[in-house]
């Protein structure tokens, strides 16, 4: 009985992720209902299928409970295991999907983990493999998760509709997080960049470099921007061209934009040239919502500060996105936290938009499973 009052009780098929994500980190069971009951295919999608298969294999022990026309699920999260996996995405999202939830969980295993993911790498929906491997792992360091094993490594590329590329992941573990004071992103000093293409012409890639950098280079000379032509098996199963560009500061702040060509067979073609402006004037949009952390990883960024240790974190933001909003009041829920948040308005430092300033105090989560030498 004590623990059917733990439970908690959601509607709707939003935030799964964020929510099972929590749910195994907080160790409180978790019901969702009528997931898209009212539509003509009610129930799960084979990708959330797919993210709660991903979810077993890094723990042990948990239970889930699905209901006939997949409409209900019941989660009581297990311990995170992790060690040496793989795992096949469903094509219909990025590998960036599953990824995005792996680098929440992924520190707090008994085990590192290191797991292959196969699928499409890089699409228009979630964030790329390259920019969680150019964003997300330093940000991962400044919580003091280090070392030779935190790696992304990209072995294929795959674009959608097909896929079939492939990542390595590996991330060592982590007894506690250590709290960051992280308010100044400092000026940028230099941008960095892939143009990929896979299964068309190399000279994709050149061509938007070249229409990136026409925009860029008014505002910075250091700008380099790496071609990166897959070949063979290499190159996935689908043709598709697509940059992503990082703005890096002075204090180690890294921002990120990017863009990927429509899928074959989907939409009008894109002129590489076209992309490549695009990219560089959302890098740009992105420098100018600023903080310390780019809006991909907020959501990241947050729950690494509540789960360290009892002591206070401050982290600058930009403008918080609708999924960073949703997933503070899940952390209300799921650990009972309050995040104190002081909005500066641009006249204060002349700079960008509005920054948001987020302050908690860690609830000194440390993880069980890691036994101390």
């Amino acid at each position: 009985a004590a623990g059917e009052a733990q439970c908690l009780s959601y509607a709707g098929c939003n935030f799964l992720r964020q929510r099972l994500v929590l749910s195994t980190l907080s160790g409180r069971p978790l019901k969702i209902r009528k997931i898209r009951a009212k539509e003509e295919d009610p129930g799960l999608r084979d990708f959330e299928a797919s993210f709660i298969r991903l979810i077993d294999k890094v723990t042990n022990g948990s239970r889930i409970e699905i209901n006939q026309t997949g409409t209900t699920l019941y989660y009581q999260p297990g311990l995170l295991y992790g060690g040496s996996l793989e795992h096949d995405c469903s094509p219909s999202r990025s590998i960036g999907y599953y990824l995005e939830g792996l680098l929440c969980l992924a520190p707090f295993m008994k085990h590192p983990l290191k797991i292959v993911l196969r699928g499409v790498t890089n699409d228009q929906v979630d964030p790329s493999v390259d920019v969680l491997k150019a964003t997300a792992l330093p940000l991962l360091k400044k919580f003091g998760i280090d070392g030779e094993s935190l790696e992304i490594k990209i072995n294929r590329r795959g674009m959608p509709p097909k896929g079939g590329g492939e990542i390595l992941f590996a991330c060592p573990v982590r007894k506690t997080l250590q709290p960051v004071q992280f308010t100044d992103p400092g000026k940028i000093k230099r941008i960095r960049g892939t143009a990929y293409s896979v299964r068309v012409s190399p000279q994709m890639a050149n061509r938007m470099v070249e229409s990136a950098r026409s925009i860029l280079n008014k505002f910075l000379p250091d700008i380099y921007i790496y071609t990166d032509h897959m070949k063979g098996v290499s190159s996935g199963k689908s043709p598709g061209f697509g940059m992503c560009l990082t703005a890096e500061t002075i204090n180690g702040t890294i921002l990120s934009a990017e863009l990927a060509s429509n899928p074959q067979g989907q939409g009008a073609a894109v002129l590489p040239e076209e992309l490549g402006q695009n990219c560089a004037k959302l890098l740009l949009e992105e420098v100018y919502r600023g903080g310390c952390v780019d809006s991909t990883n907020q959501s990241l960024a947050l729950l690494l500060m509540t789960l360290g240790q009892r002591d206070v974190s401050k982290v600058l933001l930009g403008p918080l996105s609708p999924y960073t909003i949703e997933f503070l009041r899940h952390l209300r829920s799921f650990f009972q936290i309050m995040f104190k948040i002081e909005t500066k308005t641009p006249e204060e430092d002349h700079m960008g938009g509005e920054k948001v300033l987020m302050t908690c105090v860690g609830i000194g989560f440390s993880n069980l499973s890691k036994t101390i030498r």
